[in-house]
């Protein structure tokens, strides 16, 4: 398996894809899945296949029937759920801990299915802990039900829930000063994008080792 090697596979909600970035002594599998407003182009998703590989951990990026088929609205969060298990044969096969990840609607998969699918733990960058502008519609029991260690990343300034408003429970959280659901930082703000996107995969990596 090489940089950048394509895997196609066929899932119950149509052909999924995955894009690998192995590292050369592998101990984990980190799945990362895109939202529902992009691909894995995302900026936290690329830099992260792009950092952690040195540290011991392969990275999967994986695009979702939908984006495959080339649509642009992201079906109910079910199909999205019967995509993601579909692809984890493929995840496991190389026989190392799988770590469930995402961002934003990928992110509430990843925690929806973890305990079915034997997940080792998630990584949820960019929870929508709810609409904006509409913290009474909560989905906080996702997040908190998801019954595996969880690290979550999150934007200071994110509209689908900042830090302080997320509930107490056995996940950690990590903030990025000023980003918002996108991790876009201000020009004026604490943080320069890379120093955001830097804080984004030190948390990760960081995580990952206590993970064994």
């Amino acid at each position: 398996m090489h940089q950048g090697q394509q895997e196609v596979v066929e899932t119950a909600a149509g052909p999924a894809r995955l894009t690998w970035h192995p590292a050369a002594a592998p101990r984990l599998v980190l799945a990362l899945g895109h939202g529902a407003g992009g691909g894995v182009e995302a900026r936290d998703l690329v830099a992260l296949a792009a950092a952690l590989p040195a540290h011991g951990v392969s990275v999967a990026l994986v695009e979702q029937p939908w984006r495959v088929a080339g649509k642009k609205l992201a079906p109910a969060p079910k199909t999205l759920d019967t995509g993601w298990r579909g692809l984890w044969p493929a995840l496991a096969a190389p026989g190392l801990p799988v770590v469930a990840g995402g961002r934003s609607a990928g992110a509430r998969v990843a925690c929806r299915t973890a305990a079915e699918l034997g997940a080792r733990a998630v990584l949820a960058l960019s929870f929508p802990l709810h609409p904006p502008g509409r913290p009474e519609k909560s989905r906080a029991e996702e997040l908190l039900g998801a019954g595996v260690p969880i690290l979550v990343v999150q934007g200071g300034n994110d509209p689908f829930g900042r830090p302080a408003e997320f509930p107490a429970g056995g996940h950690r959280l990590v903030e990025v000063p000023g980003a918002d659901h996108g991790f876009a930082v201000p020009k004026r703000g604490a943080l320069t994008q890379d120093e955001a996107l830097r804080t984004i995969t030190g948390a990760a990596r960081e995580w990952t080792a206590s993970l064994g």
